[in-house]
């Protein structure tokens, strides 16, 4: 039995004819008539008597009438009044990320969505160890995950891959030379990312001449022509194009994992997590991390 047509035949019995409900819902009147008898046929029973300006309740229709009518109105104030069924999605969305993700991916992502949805706050964690989205009253992490989730309990829908090349600075490779093999590189300077193993990379013969936990760091200090690094595509490219860095060992792309947006589990999803999460699908589909 489809309850929008018990919604239907209140209004038909309140307005005391076709005509005056599809005026009122802005429907066509023979809409009304074919969804009226819809309900007649599943209940198997007639509810309304037909004339040609009015109809009138059937005995049947008066007992059903008076027994369904305070329900849906109950039912009906009690959807209206759900935060949920806002026009705009509203609230605070608290969000934990990535230094890099954050500055080079999600401050532009913003842009458009605060501007879509003005009614949102977005309040950003940035950290490079992981956060207790329950207990730290998170409701989103973008967080890179290498083979599978250490939180289970976690949902996670996955956004892109995070690949990795090998690249330096002009004024590095000009006074080292430019390494053309792995064997090559691995005499050379090396700016590594803490506690990161990479099987494609032979082990410097080195000592690493910078160690850091965050990415933008290595970046810069690549930049500053201290020695090699691998660094995500999505920081180094725009470095790439302005001449900054030179990508080297062309056969080395390593996928280090998969960006995820994740959730605590929740029987219903919060509209306003719901659509900053498919608008981040939607603009990762217009600026690719990847390339």
């Amino acid at each position: 039995m489809d309850l929008n047509h018990l919604q239907l035949f209140i209004e038909v019995a309140k307005a005391g004819s076709f005509s005056a409900t599809a005026k009122k819902l802005n429907v066509e009147r023979s809409s009304i008539s074919r969804n009226i008898a819809a309900l007649e046929k599943a209940l198997g029973v007639q509810l309304l008597s037909r004339t040609t300006r009015q109809v009138a309740l059937t005995t049947a229709g008066e007992q059903l009438y008076r027994q369904i009518s305070p329900h849906l109105d109950s039912l009906q104030e009690a959807v209206t009044a759900l935060p949920e069924r806002e026009e705009q999605p509203a609230g605070l969305i608290r969000v934990t990320v990535l230094g890099d993700i954050a500055i080079k991916f999600l401050a532009g992502a913003l842009a458009g969505f605060t501007a879509r949805y003005p009614a949102i706050q977005v309040e950003v964690h940035i950290s490079n160890h992981l956060v207790d989205l329950v207990n730290d009253g998170i409701d989103v992490a973008l967080r890179v995950v290498k083979s599978k989730l250490n939180d289970s309990s976690l949902i996670a829908r996955p956004l892109t891959n995070i690949d990795m090349h090998v690249y330096a600075a002009p004024g590095y490779l000009a006074r080292a030379g430019i390494p053309r093999t792995l064997i090559e590189a691995a005499d050379h300077q090396w700016l590594i990312f803490r506690d990161m193993r990479i099987p494609q990379l032979v082990q410097p013969t080195q000592k690493p001449a910078v160690t850091g936990d965050d990415m933008l760091f290595l970046q810069e200090a690549a930049k500053a022509g201290i020695g090699i690094a691998a660094l995500p595509t999505f920081l180094a490219r725009h470095d790439v194009a302005a001449g900054n860095l030179v990508r080297i060992l062309p056969e080395i792309s390593i996928t280090i994992g998969v960006l995820n947006i994740m959730h605590p589990p929740a029987k219903q999803l919060s509209r306003k997590v719901r659509v900053f999460r498919e608008y981040l699908v939607d603009y990762l589909s217009v600026h690719p991390l990847v390339g």
